[in-house]
């Protein structure tokens, strides 16, 4: 089942980033159930029946104040959805976004599609606003680590004992600046991700 999104966001080599909404929950689902790699790398579970629909619908809680959510579906020249992305503007405060989700299809690892579609997401991410990008990664989530680390993302800190559904993870916090600032100054607005910082 294809997206019926025709909002462009913009283009990569290959495919066509369109804005997700209600009308592409299905579609999304099926991709999720295509793909449980990562539900099951993160949380030991197959994606919930309702997952589709989370995504699309859940927001952060109040005391994480952001702009505004988007989730992202790549799709190829056919119009096919190959990969997806969930990511938040201005995240605590303005120029700080968040890549909360990032998955691309199982059968297109290595083929280079991750790189192209993450880099013309980073691209227009700086294009509306974005001076840093923060993410978690699991630890032993060899792939998505490599991954992370290739593409410029240094850690902050670490969380420990974050129970995701099924399983319990240690999250590895990481930032890349698309600015020229030093990881202190980043720090230094979002207190949170100091390494000596408990919870949070």
């Amino acid at each position: 089942m294809k997206p019926v999104s025709t909002r462009l966001l913009f283009e990569f080599e290959g495919g066509r980033a369109l804005a997700l909404g209600h009308d592409d929950m299905s579609a999304l689902q099926a991709f999720y159930v295509r793909n449980p790699e990562y539900f099951m790398a993160v949380e030991g579970e197959p994606p919930a029946a309702d997952e589709a629909r989370s995504t699309l619908e859940d927001g952060l809680p109040p005391e994480m104040p952001y702009r505004y959510i988007r989730t992202i579906g790549f799709v190829d020249m056919d119009g096919a959805l190959t990969a997806m992305a969930n990511v938040v503007a201005d995240m605590f405060v303005p120029g700080v976004w968040l890549i909360g989700l990032f998955i691309v299809q199982t059968d297109r690892h290595g083929h280079g599609l991750a790189q192209a579609s993450y880099r013309a997401m980073e691209t227009w991410m700086r294009s509306e606003g974005a001076q840093w990008i923060r993410l978690g990664v699991v630890i032993g989530n060899a792939r998505a680590e490599r991954f992370w680390e290739r593409v410029g993302y240094v850690e902050v800190r670490t969380r420990e004992g974050l129970v995701m559904k099924s399983k319990t993870n240690d999250l590895r916090v990481m930032v890349k600046p698309l600015v020229e600032e030093s990881i202190a100054a980043y720090l230094a607005k979002v207190p949170r991700d100091r390494p000596e910082t408990e919870g949070a």
